[in-house]
């Protein structure tokens, strides 16, 4: 293998005032997260890289002594020969190719100690760059369990020397080592090298002086950046001029037509490299026995078992957010009628005391009320993560998603959309084919976010009252919901895939995790991060549409001291009045038309809208929002939330756009305005015609 790269002019610099750099590198699944959470602790910040929608994590460290150095969480991948956009970046800055990254100047490279010789093909290519390297060998504990005996010092001596730390980073355990072997002055770069066929290294030297007088190459001398470039068969994903673009087509075409299947040839020759590695520094058992994990993937991976474990860990999930959640909710609803008490009493009536009354607290008390129970659904989902149990589900989904043109590893971003659809849509970029891509993007915000969880559950409150009707009632309700919101996904992704982006989708190839314990640690930092977007958008986005909402439902003022006359007679009441008889076929009135329209920037906003529409309407104290609208009635007397009213609310909310973080990524992802724009329309015909048919069909089968 060639020498390693040096860097000319438009290489970043090494240079910082903030420490030395360190990079963490190793394959999805290896307990990198983990260790750079243990490493940083809360000392992070969290972006995207420029141009492209992969996370980049930046955190400070300080070592035995006292030095701080800084670490960059680069994307978890398989390989540098880049297949998605989070493989592209981590190549990019190893190579030096992203000026917006500062040059390393050491790599921890996180492996699985008890699937080394999968994770070694991505260290090998790393130890080629020159860039001096740590091996952490995470996850000992499981390489114990199936009795693997790794000789640490065999496996450093392949590489040339290089420090090899053994860990369980989810316990702490070798963090401290691990800080010793930073701290160090001097650790070497690794000699190692993969030997390859002459011609092909001809091939490359050729393609070199094309690229380099094209422009492509940062790297003098070096065979490995055209290398890596030229085994990535999707390049214009990553920001390639037309001509750079135009320049690796062509080199791609010459060496495949003058040495086939020369790609398949470098990853044998790897393979092999790796294979004598670990034949040398891996002592396995005689007898593989069935491990744990293998007897729990004999119930989850089931064809049977598999589906009513799933669906009864999905029940465990919605009846905690109901029971548990109970108590919580009600101090936070005390807690905010408390505060609502204690301006009253210290402010002179007025307009001012009334904005921040029925306006700041009522609007957003309304939503963060919800909290409890959106913290229960962040921490399932966290630890279905960190156990392994969501690559399980993924598995099993991937005969069902088949069906519909997608495959498993579009589950991950529909399951992550079901806490929001922002991360949800941004994880679309671990979907190697373009079309499964877009579909799940434009797909995914029909799971339940949590956005909609608020909606969900103030209309179940209403229509299922707790002291009637026994808890799993309401749990059957939330699980139809978010039952028709994947169902939805689902039907959307076949038509899709059939009539609008027709083409075969591609096979799903997913690394199935050892089960372990779950880390509290990384849970709790997985529940705080989703936990703080949330909390956010209650203080900014909600905040915001709830004092321009209180303005709309105050002014004009009407002499009229009616408070329903005077709710008419502003301006959310004649907005109201407007479209009544649009959204009146569908059991709604104009007071939830008000609701509709100011939800469409975040969907938790309708509940907000009903706490201020309502505290607005009644001055003699703040009830709790359900009851409010159970007692609410019609000229006639009758009820306005009525059962038709709440499934016909939900429904629409499972199928509604209404969230304009969402409508922004998405906008980004596709490069444009045509499928947001789209994907509104669809999201919204759809919306109104399924309310529309839960109301007239109730009505037609005698329902209230």
């Amino acid at each position: 293998m060639p020498d390693k790269s040096s860097e000319d002019s438009n290489t970043p610099s090494s240079k910082s005032s903030e420490g030395m750099i360190f990079a963490l590198v190793g394959n999805p699944n290896c307990g990198k997260t983990t260790l750079f959470n243990a490493l940083t602790g809360l000392k992070q910040k969290v972006g995207n890289y420029p141009g492209v929608t992969v996370e980049r994590k930046e955190g400070e460290c300080f070592l035995t002594h006292g030095e701080k150095v800084r670490i960059i969480d680069l994307p978890g991948a398989y390989s540098l020969n880049a297949r998605s956009p989070d493989e592209a970046v981590l190549r990019d800055v190893l190579l030096g190719r992203r000026k917006d990254t500062p040059k390393l100047e050491r790599v921890i490279i996180v492996l699985d100690a008890s699937n080394l010789e999968r994770h070694l093909y991505l260290t090998t290519q790393i130890l080629e760059l020159g860039i001096p390297c740590i091996l952490a060998l995470n996850m000992m504990d499981v390489a114990h369990e199936r009795d693997l005996v790794i000789d640490f010092q065999a496996l450093s001596e392949s590489f040339g020397g290089i420090p090899v730390i053994p860990m369980e980073a989810s316990k702490r355990k070798g963090i401290t080592e691990l800080k010793q072997s930073m701290a160090q002055a001097e650790v070497p770069a690794s000699e190692f090298r993969v030997s390859f066929a002459e011609e092909i290294q001809s091939g490359l030297k050729s393609s070199w002086n094309e690229l380099k007088t094209s422009g492509v190459l940062v790297n003098e001398g070096s065979l490995l950046e055209p290398l890596y470039l030229l085994s990535d068969h999707d390049p214009t994903h990553y920001g390639t001029k037309n001509k750079q673009m135009d320049a690796i087509h062509d080199c791609q075409n010459k060496l495949a037509n003058q040495f086939p299947g020369w790609e398949d040839k470098l990853v044998a020759a790897r393979y092999d490299a790796i294979h004598d590695i670990t034949q040398k520094a891996i002592r396995r058992p005689d007898e593989i026995e069935s491990t744990f994990t293998d007897k729990l993937d004999a119930v989850f991976l089931h064809p049977v078992w598999g589906w009513v474990a799933l669906l009864l860990i999905l029940g465990l999930l919605f009846g905690l957010i109901f029971k548990v959640a109970d108590g919580p909710m009600g101090w936070i609803e005390s807690l905010f009628a408390w505060a609502g008490d204690w301006v009253t009493g210290r402010m002179n009536e007025g307009d001012l005391r009334d904005l921040i009354v029925d306006g700041v607290i009522a609007g957003v008390g309304g939503v963060v009320i919800f909290l409890p129970q959106i913290l229960i659904l962040f921490f399932f989902i966290g630890m279905m993560e960190d156990t392994g149990y969501m690559a399980r589900i993924a598995f099993m989904m991937d005969r069902l998603m088949s069906r519909v043109g997608l495959n498993g590893k579009s589950f991950l971003p529909l399951l992550s959309s079901h806490a929001c659809a922002v991360p949800g849509v941004m994880a679309t970029r671990t979907i190697d084919n373009p079309k499964d891509r877009l579909i799940t993007i434009l797909v995914s915000p029909l799971a339940g976010c949590s956005a909609r969880l608020p909606v969900y559950l103030l209309m179940i409150a209403v229509l299922v009252p707790s002291d009637e009707i026994p808890i799993l009632t309401k749990v059957f309700f939330l699980l139809l919901m978010y039952g028709l919101g994947i169902g939805g996904a689902f039907f959307f992704a076949w038509i899709f895939h059939k009539r609008l982006l027709k083409g075969d989708g591609a096979p799903m190839i997913l690394e199935l995790p050892a089960y372990k314990k779950p880390a509290f640690t990384g849970v709790l930092w997985h529940v705080w991060e989703r936990t703080r977007i949330f909390v956010r958008r209650a203080g900014t986005v909600i905040l915001g549409i709830s004092i321009l909402l209180w303005f709309a439902v105050t002014y004009p003022k009407s002499d009229n001291p009616d408070p329903s006359v005077a709710m008419e007679y502003s301006l959310a009441g004649k907005v109201g009045k407007i479209i009544e008889p649009v959204i009146q076929p569908m059991g709604y009135d104009w007071k939830i038309g008000i609701g509709l329209i100011a939800s469409f920037a975040a969907r938790e906003v309708f509940v907000s809208t009903m706490s201020i529409i309502y505290s607005v309407e009644e001055s003699e104290g703040i009830e709790p929002l359900r009851d409010r609208l159970r007692s609410e009635r019609k000229a006639d007397g009758t009820p306005v939330y009525t059962a038709r009213v709440c499934l016909s609310l939900m429904v629409f909310y499972v199928f509604a756009m209404q969230c304009l973080s969402t409508v922004a990524v998405v906008k980004r992802e596709t490069n444009g305005w045509k499928w947001p724009l789209f994907q509104i329309a669809y999201m919204t015909i759809t919306a109104c015609v399924g309310a529309l048919l839960v109301y007239q069909i109730g009505g037609m089968l005698g329902y209230a």
